[in-house]
């Protein structure tokens, strides 16, 4: 007895999304091998469209990045290459799950950066 109706791209056992037909003439979930008939996709249209950026938008990013290193939190943090008060940070978890996030510091002077491990 199947667990899910509707939509014939899902698996009506799991859930799963289906793969699109190909030459066989049933479709196997890939998850919990259930067959369907090809037949039954009959009159299924497939539509994919591709969206390029505008150049102008792209080059605007680019830009932006570079004011957005200095947003953020401000802290009382010496700059060890300036010496000047003054530091923005954020964290990132670039470790596994278990081990503490990496704080990233930018002067906001000289926008030096440095790194801690926590």
């Amino acid at each position: 007895m199947s667990c899910f109706s509707g939509d014939l791209n899902f698996c009506p056992e799991c859930g799963n999304i289906l793969p699109v037909p190909g030459r066989e003439n049933t479709i196997t979930c890939p998850r919990c091998s259930f067959k369907i008939p090809v037949r039954e996709f009959t009159g299924q249209v497939i539509k994919s469209s591709v969206v390029f950026n505008p150049l102008d938008q792209i080059s605007s990013t680019v830009d932006s990045e570079k004011d957005a290193e200095l947003k953020g939190p401000v802290i009382d943090r010496r700059c060890s290459r300036c010496n000047k008060e003054g530091m923005v940070y954020h964290t990132r978890q670039m470790r596994s799950a278990d081990e503490g996030q990496t704080v990233f510091f930018t002067c906001i002077h000289c926008r030096f950066q440095e790194k801690e491990d926590s």
